[in-house]
C-alpha cells in the first residue's frame, strides 16, 4: 500500500504488462527525458511499424501436445540464457533512474540474460562490469572519425570480460528527431557520457554538442572494410546491429561476423524503412544457418517473442521497455519487466503447443495473413 499526499491509502498500481510500465514512465519522467526515449524520426512511421507489424502476424498454435513441462532457456554465441530476450543497447540510463547502467547490469545478471551496454552510458564500463560481475554482456560500438577512441574502448571492454562486440552500422549521421530539436535536448549538467569522461573536455566545436559528444564525432565513412579493421584488432565476436536487407546480410556472412541483429534502431533513423519483424524472414533465409540472427523494434509481449523466433530470430532485445522499468523502480522495475516478457512467453508458448524453444518454428506463422 502506497498513501497519497491527501493521506488516503491506496494499493499501488498493478504492473501486469509492459505498457503499464510505458504509462508510469511518460507520467514520471520530464517531458524531454521521455520525448528523446521514446523519438522516431521525421513522422515516426517505422518507429510505430514496429509494433503494429506483430499485430499483423497470427499464430496457428498445435494442441493436445503435453505442454505440463516448458523451457524457455536458449543460447546465444553459445552461452545460455534464460530466456531469447535481451536488453538492447540504449542510452542514457541515469536519466530514467539514478544508479542507470549499473542497475541495469544487475537485472540482467540476476535474470540471466544478455545486456548490450551501449557506448553512450552514463556510466562506465568499468562500473558497468563492477556492478554485475557475474552478467553476460555485449558492448555496442560506433566508429568515430578518431578511431583511437573505437580501439580504446574496444581494449577496455575485452579486458573486462565483456563477450562480443556489436557493431551499429545505421548511423553514419543522426537521425532527425523532431522533440529532440525542439527541446534543445541534452544532458544535464550532473551526467555525462561516462565512456569518454575528459576525452571531449573543451572538445566541443562550433557544431555543437550532440547527444552528449561534439558533433559530427561519428565517422560517416564507414565501410564493411572496417569490419576487417575490428577484427584485427580484436578476438571478440563482432555483431553487426542495423540490417534490414537480404544484400547485406549476405555481406556480413561473407566478412565473416558472428551475428546479425535485424534493427532499424527504433525507428529512429531512417524513417520509412521496413519493420524489422518484416524484415527478418528475407534475412533468416539468405543467412541460412551460417551465422546467428537476432532482432529489436517492437517487442512487447512474450507473444511477440514467439513469432520472432518462429521466424528464425535466436533471441530479441528491448530498448524502451527496459527504460520504462527503471524509470518505475529501477533494478526492480527492471526485473519485472523481464518476469513478464518471460512469463508470457511462457504461456504463449505453452498455448501454441510448444514445450521448448528448440520446438518453436515456421509452422507456427500463419503466412497466408503476412
Amino acid at each position: 500500500m502506497t498513501t497519497t499526499r491527501e493521506g488516503t491509502c491506496c494499493a499501488e498500481m498493478a504492473m501486469v504488462c509492459l505498457t503499464d510500465f510505458e504509462e508510469y514512465a511518460k507520467e514520471h519522467l520530464s517531458k524531454a527525458t521521455w520525448d528523446y526515449y521514446a523519438a522516431g524520426a521525421d513522422e515516426c512511421c517505422t518507429r510505430d511499424d514496429n509494433l503494429l507489424a506483430y499485430k499483423r502476424i497470427r499464430l496457428r498454435p498445435r494442441i493436445l501436445r503435453d505442454v505440463s513441462v516448458s523451457d524457455t532457456r536458449t543460447t546465444v554465441q553459445g552461452t545460455e540464457i534464460s530466456f531469447p530476450v535481451g536488453i538492447a543497447p540504449t542510452a542514457f540510463h541515469c536519466l530514467a533512474w539514478h544508479e542507470g547502467e549499473m542497475a541495469t547490469a544487475r537485472a540482467t545478471e540476476a535474470v540471466n540474460t544478455c545486456y548490450i551496454t551501449s557506448t553512450y552510458s552514463t556510466c562506465s564500463v568499468e562500473e558497468i562490469a563492477a556492478a554485475a560481475p557475474n552478467g553476460y554482456r555485449w558492448f555496442q560500438l560506433y566508429v568515430y572519425r578518431d578511431r583511437k577512441l573505437s580501439e580504446s574502448i574496444i581494449h577496455r571492454v575485452e579486458a573486462l570480460g565483456y563477450k562480443a562486440l556489436v557493431l551499429t552500422v545505421d548511423v553514419p549521421y543522426t537521425g532527425k528527431r523532431r522533440n529532440d530539436i525542439r527541446n534543445q535536448f541534452k544532458l544535464p549538467p550532473h551526467l555525462k557520457v561516462k565512456n569518454f569522461d575528459g576525452v571531449f573536455q573543451e572538445a566541443t566545436g562550433p557544431a555543437g554538442e550532440e547527444y552528449g559528444v561534439p558533433a559530427n564525432t561519428l565517422d560517416p565513412s564507414i565501410s564493411w572494410k572496417d569490419v576487417y579493421w575490428l577484427q584485427s584488432l580484436t578476438r571478440l565476436p563482432i555483431i553487426i546491429k542495423g540490417i534490414l536487407t537480404k544484400e547485406d546480410a549476405e555481406l556480413a556472412v561473407e566478412h565473416g561476423v558472428q551475428g546479425i541483429i535485424v534493427s532499424n534502431h527504433g525507428g529512429r533513423q531512417l524513417d520509412g524503412g521496413p519493420a524489422t519483424i518484416d524484415a527478418l524472414s528475407e534475412i533468416v533465409d539468405t543467412v541460412q544457418g551460417r551465422i546467428e540472427v537476432y532482432l529489436d523494434g517492437g517487442v512487447r509481449t512474450g507473444s511477440d517473442v514467439l513469432k520472432a523466433v518462429a521466424l528464425g530470430a535466436k533471441c530479441v532485445f528491448i530498448g524502451r521497455p527496459a527504460v520504462w522499468g527503471l524509470a518505475y523502480k529501477g533494478e526492480e522495475g527492471l526485473k519485472e519487466v523481464l518476469h513478464i516478457l518471460n512469463d508470457e512467453f511462457r504461456l504463449s508458448m505453452a498455448l501454441s503447443g510448444c514445450r521448448n524453444v528448440a520446438e518453436i518454428n515456421r509452422n507456427l506463422i500463419q503466412f497466408s495473413k503476412l
